[in-house]
């Protein structure tokens, strides 16, 4: 089968269009026709070397994709089925077998390019938000890197959940979609300074951060954060991991609470599987609208990993067999 296959660790663009074997399903698989598949930080850094899941060379990155039930033995997934699923690795191609327990059924009408975005971004914004900080109505959160897949995805959903939300993002483009995606306020730290600026909408302090960027911004939110808030830790797209200084947390009453929704879904099955029950209903009555900024074949799948390195990427890219 055709894929964009990583044929060196470590270089950006050792990803080319090649072929892989096809895939066949065992006991509890399914077998994926890959319609698309969506693009995310963690694809970066497998191929770079970096993940902590290491696949070796030659290998398919792609951790999440929609497309069409090929085969299963599972009476639950008949061939022919739209479907969406994440993966360890392996999307980025023509086909990919997939644990039965981490695929689920996609509502009427959501183009595949939609359903190839949804479980890992969404997925992870909605665990975090949910079971991690149990955001209540009212409260105020602050999401980090506003304009990504996965921090569109935390603003439409802490706008849904009743929070007042406020989007930290770089440039005029972003704070434009963050915008748009429901954030009542929007912070542009590459002009004004964050920590003022949180304190002014946030007199109080705020009640929960959503931070998959890392670095030095980390410790500039927990400083903003109200008493009994909650820091959810996502991931590291600046680069670099904070070191806090263990007084902040006591001080405040408040928390750095660590989201790994890849493990979650691993744990508790039936609960991520009601998560995507519930955001495919969101989507169904229009309350969450994934933002894709650009669609890519396999032979461009190294450009899109080019862009996702450069920070250029306004909500989610996908790669389209």
């Amino acid at each position: 089968m055709r894929a964009a296959v990583c044929v060196r660790v470590g270089d950006d663009a050792g990803v080319e269009l090649g072929e892989l074997p096809d895939p066949v399903a065992g006991p509890g698989q399914v077998e994926i026709a890959v319609a698309a598949a969506g693009v995310n930080f963690p694809d970066l850094l497998m191929v770079r070397g970096l993940y902590q899941f290491r696949p070796e060379p030659p290998f398919a990155p792609g951790v999440e994709v929609a497309g069409t039930v090929a085969a299963s033995a599972d009476a639950g997934f008949a061939p022919g089925l739209p479907v969406m699923a994440y993966v360890s690795h392996g999307g980025w191609a023509e086909r990919v077998v997939v644990d039965a327990a981490q695929v689920f059924p996609i509502p009427a009408a959501m183009l595949f390019e939609v359903a190839a975005v949804i479980p890992v971004g969404y997925g992870t914004a909605i665990h975090a938000l949910v079971d991690r900080a149990r955001i209540q109505p009212g409260e105020t959160l602050v999401v980090l890197g506003a304009a990504g897949g996965v921090g569109l995805a935390s603003v439409q959903l802490g706008r849904i959940l009743g929070a007042r939300v406020i989007a930290v993002v770089s440039a005029e483009d972003k704070a434009a979609a963050a915008a748009a995606a429901g954030a009542e306020a929007v912070v542009r730290y590459d002009r004004e300074d964050l920590r003022d600026r949180l304190g002014a909408l946030a007199p109080d302090g705020v009640d929960v951060v959503f931070d998959p960027v890392g670095g030095d911004v980390t410790e500039v939110a927990f400083r903003s954060l109200g008493w009994g808030g909650r820091l959810l830790v996502i991931g590291f797209t600046s680069g670099s991991i904070a070191s806090l200084p263990a007084n902040l947390p006591l001080l405040k009453g408040s928390a750095m609470v660590g989201v790994f929704w890849g493990r979650f879904a691993e744990l508790e099955p039936d609960a991520n599987r009601a998560h995507m029950e519930t955001l495919g209903g969101w989507w169904s009555d229009g309350s969450i609208d994934p933002h894709i900024s650009g669609r890519y074949r396999l032979d461009e799948a190294a450009e899109a990993l080019h862009r996702v390195a450069g920070r250029q990427v306004i909500g989610k890219l996908v790669v389209v067999p």
